[in-house]
């Protein structure tokens, strides 16, 4: 998929979201090379410093390491790190995150998580017709006015029945004349719930749209309470793909378990040995807790109708032969004991969505956020006529405005189409749909992106999280840039180092350093220790090599390690013990080697070196933007910070 495009127009109100300045009333503590921090951000990151210490820094100190903190972002803002792809794409990953809360309707999703627990209350028998969305918006409308018309013959008199059983797309409708059982919520997708329960008994729903499925009429025929929870265990012997033969060993050895369950057997045991069920064998054959709608319904039946550790007789399901033991009946519950379910029963049907869809839809009228319509107009009367998407959407005129932003920016038809992924220019049934529902997606992400900007100016604590990441993340970068990947990939600074450096640079013993190669046998060693003798080997390509004339059966480490490091290092050159095989490797030998009683070079202690060049290196750094950025403090407000700290 494409990268979703950031209108130009925006990218000022992001950057605004990253540094919002502080608002009236919150004194500048410190300007660092023309930027003012707010006493506001100072503290928050002071107090955040405190947190992570044993003992608390005072004030006056932390000033300092503050300041050399933003002398090393604004380096980072000089550098243009902050309008680099990489790190756009990972401040507005973070930014997304954090502003999660701030996109919800909390009001809408009360009303929805209460709105199910309503109908949780209560099992809804209905029937169905069904017909197909269809591949395209033509044949998507054509379904639709086909299921109206259906509706239609069914209210003048046509028996539900026998319509579905002719017209419905739901194959088991020849069988049960649409008849779905009493539903519970939470099972079905929002739109058919919704119909399903606000369709009076008896009446026939307005045809149900948005669904997975297709398209939907739908008839209440009765209401009954939520009988409550069902807490069960079962032995299962599956039939699924099986002949008429082999089901009947199947039966045969179901009925065999249940003579023994009656014979006083423990139905844990049996579970665990014969059940076929892999999941709930394991457990005894327990199945949990559950409600109506999510076992099959010959299951279902058994579970509720038997009492408390009553045990049925086998039956059969579309799985196979069952015995299930009733192990609990409880009620329903209250709504706290069932509001994790609730949501993610909205999960799944995406009803989750429509909180953050009413918050958006709300920031987009408030600010002016919109389609335009004309635009939409142009791109679809551009697209009629054309023979594949491809054509389609090459026909439309990029210029076209079909979002309308604050302060006079705009959505073109080519930012629109530069986030359209490229299996759907290809291969696209519906071109203008698919470009209408990323021109809304598009509208959608530039709206968030110009929320992240209102919520810092009017949120201290949103403003300085995101500060704090978005400065971290430029800290990280620069200080890469400047200290830690030259302090350990810079060979020439490293050496300067060890060289200025060297008597510091000791070990407490000798060292090997060298190479040991390991043989599948002595035969392999042998060879291959005679292959080297010749001398044709270059030590840069030994690995290679050795590798391409024997293969798996040998192995060559580069090692530097010290006596009583390395057993077959310490057999090799320091008079130790026959070292025992490691793995396939049973035989070896040393090559291109000596010991060292202090290191030679800046690769022999390359971690101390390392360390030291990366102090050098940050505190040349630090000295340069001392002398690069102008500081000035507000030594009045940091004072009075500092008095009331104390």
């Amino acid at each position: 998929m494409k990268k979703q495009f950031l209108p130009a127009a925006l990218i000022a109100a992001v950057m605004l979201g990253a540094t919002a300045a502080a608002p009236k009333g919150d004194p500048t503590v410190m300007t660092i090379n023309g930027k003012d921090i707010s006493q506001s951000e100072f503290e928050y990151l002071y107090k955040k410093n405190n947190l992570q210490q044993e003992n608390p820094q005072p004030l006056d100190e932390y000033v300092d390491m503050f300041v050399t903190y933003k002398l090393k972002v604004a380096d980072a803002e000089a550098a243009g790190i902050d309008t680099t792809a990489s790190f756009i794409k990972e401040f507005d990953g973070y930014c997304a995150d954090v502003m999660t809360p701030h996109l919800v309707d909390t009001i809408v999703r009360e009303r929805l998580v209460n709105e199910a627990w309503g109908r949780m209350q209560t099992l809804r028998e209905v029937s169905h017709i069904m017909l197909p969305i269809g591949r395209n918006a033509s044949e998507r409308e054509a379904n639709r006015q086909r299921l109206d018309s259906i509706r239609t013959a069914i209210l003048n008199g046509a028996d539900f029945g026998e319509m579905a059983k002719k017209f419905s797309a739901d194959r088991s409708a020849l069988r049960n004349g649409g008849s779905m059982g009493f539903i519970a919520s939470g099972r079905y997708p929002y739109p058919f719930e919704k119909a399903a329960y606000n369709t009076p008994i008896g009446s026939i729903s307005e045809v149900v749209d948005d669904t997975p499925y297709g398209w939907h009429i739908i008839k209440p025929t009765a209401e009954k309470p939520h009988p409550g929870l069902v807490s069960a265990s079962h032995i299962l012997k599956m039939t699924q793909g099986l002949s008429p033969e082999e089901m009947a060993v199947k039966k045969a050895q179901i009925d065999s378990i249940y003579e023994l369950l009656n014979n006083g057997a423990a139905f844990e045991i049996l579970a665990m040995k014969e059940s076929d069920d892999p999941g709930s064998a394991q457990k005894g054959g327990s199945l949990g807790k559950f409600g109506p709608g999510m076992m099959v319904p010959e299951f279902e039946q058994q579970a509720y109708a038997l009492p408390e550790g009553a045990i049925s007789k086998p039956f059969q399901t579309p799985f196979g032969y069952h015995i299930v033991r009733v192990d609990k009946h409880m009620p329903l519950g209250t709504l706290k004991d069932n509001r994790s379910q609730i949501l993610g029963a909205m999960a799944r049907d995406n009803r989750i969505n429509m909180p953050r869809e009413a918050r958006i839809t709300e920031m987009q009228q408030k600010w002016g956020f919109s389609l335009n319509q004309d635009g939409l107009g142009k791109v679809r009367k551009s697209m009629e006529g054309t023979a594949n998407a491809k054509e389609a959407f090459d026909a439309v005129d990029g210029t076209v405005i079909v979002g309308n932003l604050p302060a006079g920016g705009t959505i073109t038809a080519a930012d629109v189409l530069g986030a359209i992924a490229d299996n759907v220019r290809e291969n696209g049934r519906d071109p203008f749909g698919a470009f209408e529902r990323q021109a809304k997606a598009s509208l959608e992400d530039a709206t968030v992106r110009y929320a992240r900007g209102e919520f810092a100016k009017e949120d201290p604590e949103f403003r300085n999280l995101i500060n704090e990441y978005r400065d971290g993340i430029l800290l990280f970068e620069i200080s890469n840039r400047k200290v830690w990947d030259r302090s350990n990939k810079d060979t020439d600074a490293l050496k300067a180092c060890f060289e200025a450096n060297r008597a510091k640079y000791t070990w407490d013993r000798p060292r090997f350093k060298g190479c040991v190669v390991l043989a599948s046998s002595d035969s392999v060693a042998a060879a291959a220790k005679a292959f080297l003798e010749t001398g044709t080997v270059q030590r840069d390509s030994l690995v290679k090599t050795l590798t391409d004339r024997f293969g798996r059966d040998i192995k060559v480490e580069r090692v530097l390690t010290g006596k009583g490091d390395n057993k077959i290092v310490d057999e090799i050159a320091f008079g130790g013990a026959k070292a025992e095989p490691v793995g396939k490797w049973t035989a070896w030998f040393p090559y291109d080697w000596k010991v060292i009683d202090t290191p030679e070079e800046a690769s022999d202690v390359k971690a101390a070196v390392s360390s030291d060049l990366q102090q050098q290196l940050e505190a040349e750094w630090v000295k340069e933007l001392r002398s690069k950025y102008k500081v000035k403090l507000n030594k009045k407000a940091l004072k009075k910070l500092s008095d009331e700290k104390k």
